[in-house]
């Protein structure tokens, strides 16, 4: 199972979209129309060959709105993983007792969207692909736009949690993998990559709290962000109310 996308909610969809332009120097992002039956318009830019998303809400009552109001502010919203067994996922997700509030499958492609009070933080969405670097929701002219630095890539996701340990073993129970403790955070490991569990470092409650991503110039990248004050006076990039951790490769 592998990390593809991270999902952010903003009020200000063309700002968050700017700002990430700028940031990781991309000059494309796709208008997925399929998040307008979610009363959702986003961006989905190319972050090497995983992808990184910002939803805004353009009707009353959706529950990227919800979550805006309920965290103060924009942050994270979504983490989409990819399998290439989609049947026995979806099964263990059931297994598991987690609510499949949403799914489909395609020509080539799948998704399945678990309550996010059925394992806390974030939606989950673990979806499939034929073949597998294929990605349905960025458009099919990714390829063209994405970032030329190979290393480029979303390597994991942090979320916080009043009880990490309760939440990680529940992440891990229904997605059928294994946690472990190092020090005081849990993680489950992934196909190049990781999904991290720590207490709440903040204010804003449960939820996701921020993404990693390795870059080949990541120096390069701070540097945009600081052009952009998108720093906070803790050192931290940040996009769309996220917290963005850089790796060097």
């Amino acid at each position: 199972m592998r990390l593809r996308q991270i999902a952010l909610v903003a009020r200000n969809l063309d700002a968050a979209r700017a700002d990430i332009a700028a940031v990781f120097g991309i000059d494309y992002a796709y208008d997925d129309p399929g998040v307008g039956k979610y009363g959702l318009c986003n961006a989905v830019f190319p972050i090497g060959d995983t992808f990184l998303e910002v939803v805004s809400p353009k009707i009353e009552g959706t529950t990227a709105g919800r979550l805006l109001d309920k965290r103060s502010g924009d942050g994270g919203y979504m983490v989409i993983l990819q399998t290439d067994r989609l049947e026995q996922a979806r099964q263990r997700i059931r297994n598991a007792g987690a609510r499949i509030v949403d799914e489909i499958t395609g020509d080539g492609f799948a998704f399945t969207h678990i309550h996010p009070r059925d394992v806390g933080g974030a939606i989950v969405s673990v979806d499939w692909m034929d073949p597998p670097e294929r990605w349905q929701w960025a458009g099919p002219e990714w390829r063209k736009h994405a970032p030329k630095h190979a290393s480029l890539a979303i390597i994991g996701a942090e979320l916080q949690s009043i009880a990490p340990d309760k939440m990680a073993k529940r992440w891990g129970e229904v997605l059928g993998l294994s946690v472990e403790r190092v020090g005081a955070v849990w993680k489950i490991a992934l196909d190049r990559g990781e999904i991290c569990f720590t207490a709440l470092q903040d204010q804003r409650g449960e939820g996701l709290r921020g993404f990693k991503v390795a870059a080949s110039d990541a120096d390069a990248i701070r540097r945009a962000a600081a052009q952009r004050a998108l720093v906070d006076d803790a050192g931290n990039l940040i996009l769309a109310g996220a917290i963005v951790g850089l790796v060097d490769r």
